[in-house]
């Protein structure tokens, strides 16, 4: 699931495994074309974790009459006063469809391994889906989607909310004019922390699968989705055609199935190095960024903040943009035609990054000796000694951690330093 910036609130549902998993195909209720001169008739689905954002800026949209929330579904209750009094409330979705009719929008916003089959059953209504990141937890599921999307002629939008902002129609413009001379590599680096406690927050987090469904909750594919997916739509690889090569190097120094400490490699169609080295096991946190390495400068752009810095041999300078919301941005779309910022298919290039990370090998153990532990108990944190330097090093050479060298990734692998 995703942040209103990408930001280190992206977890998802604490609801977690009895969540609407298992959705049998929806029979919606008879529904004419809704009216779409008033408010919106919204539906959201999963309403604790990063449901919570999507109940804030309902509320926000319905306070200016933009909205209505009519219906919400969870198999845990809403918190007294956490929906509107008006809002109907169901413990799955198809128990919502089967009597709320003529809605505009649902919104999915729940564990990873339940958005395609909630997915696929929003899009038997006609409703248009706003779908939170990553899309669904395979390539193969993907897919399916897309089919499903394409022959219900229903609009898709994936919650990458750093898509939206207005640095990226700013970076455009700086590529198009030469100021930092010819794009040779783009890095994405994210440096984040979290607790043991974390990943007690739900059966799902930091797995892999469960009982055999996939998951794939690892650091590049939830908690800094945003920093892969920002850095492919400024390489210009939206769909699976954009992507020539994906590479995978995943470690993880926590007892966890998934990786936590990684460097993805890709290449792009037309040739770019994209490199993604990312953690959560760092000593502090620091907002993530991608970086546009020029012949003649570059760009920084922290995606959390809408903040990008140029920096020339003539000097640097600094800008703070806005961004577009993503859920008004679909309702314009539906209602106005106006263009989706992050439409399903160009989900495409990032899902293939979750395919190679989920088909890849399980992530290597960092040994003991690289780990240090901060903090007591549930609140303490795994910080892999020297990781800030691994990732400076790994973003400037677009190199694998085990290429550069380290001795806990060549000891991960059994190899002599």
């Amino acid at each position: 699931m995703g942040t209103p910036a990408g930001t280190a609130a992206e977890s998802q549902s604490r609801n977690a495994d009895q969540v609407q998993s298992e959705v049998p195909a929806a029979a919606p209720a008879p529904a004419q074309q809704p009216d779409q001169t008033g408010p919106a008739r919204v539906a959201l689905v999963g309403v604790h974790g990063f449901g919570t954002h999507h109940l804030r800026n309902l509320e926000r949209l319905q306070a200016a009459g933009v909205v209505e929330l009519v219906a919400v579904a969870d198999p845990q209750p809403p918190a007294p006063g956490a929906v509107p009094d008006t809002a109907a409330v169901f413990p799955t979705l198809p128990e919502l469809l089967a009597v709320t009719r003529d809605l505009e929008l649902i919104i999915v916003a729940t564990p990873i391994q339940t958005h395609a089959p909630l997915g696929l059953a929003a899009l038997t209504t006609n409703a248009d889906l706003y779908l939170e990141k990553p899309p669904v937890a395979s390539l193969a599921d993907f897919n399916t989607l897309c089919d499903a999307a394409e022959a219900s002629g229903r609009s898709v939008q994936i919650g990458f909310q750093s898509l939206g902002s207005h640095a990226l129609q700013a970076i455009e413009e700086l590529l198009a004019s030469g100021t930092i001379g010819t794009l040779q590599g783009i890095s994405a680096t994210g440096r984040w922390v979290r607790d043991r406690a974390y990943y007690k927050r739900s059966r799902w987090a930091g797995k892999r699968s469960i009982d055999g469904v996939d998951v794939v909750d690892g650091v590049a594919t939830n908690p800094l989705a945003h920093a892969v997916a920002t850095a492919l739509r400024i390489a210009g690889a939206r769909t699976v055609d954009d992507v020539a090569s994906v590479e995978t190097d995943l470690y993880r120094a926590n007892d966890i199935e998934s990786d936590d400490t990684s460097v993805i490699r890709i290449r792009t169609a037309a040739g770019l190095p994209v490199t993604c080295a990312l953690t959560i096991c760092a000593t502090e946190s620091v907002e993530p960024y991608v970086t546009l390495q020029g012949s003649l400068g570059e760009a920084v752009f922290h995606y959390t903040e809408d903040r990008l810095t140029v920096t020339t041999p003539a000097g640097q300078t600094e800008q703070v943009l806005g961004r577009d919301d993503l859920t008004e941005n679909l309702l314009a779309h539906r209602r106005e035609g106006k263009a989706l910022i992050s439409p399903l298919l160009d989900s495409g290039a990032f899902m293939l990054v979750l395919e190679a990370i989920r088909t890849a090998p399980l992530p290597a153990l960092i040994d003991d000796a690289y780990v240090q532990w901060e903090g007591e108990g549930e609140s303490a944190h795994a910080v892999v000694v020297g990781i800030e330097d691994a990732l400076d090093r790994a973003t400037r050479e677009h190199a694998t951690f085990r290429e550069l060298g380290l001795p806990w990734a060549l000891a991960a692998h059994g190899t002599a330093s």
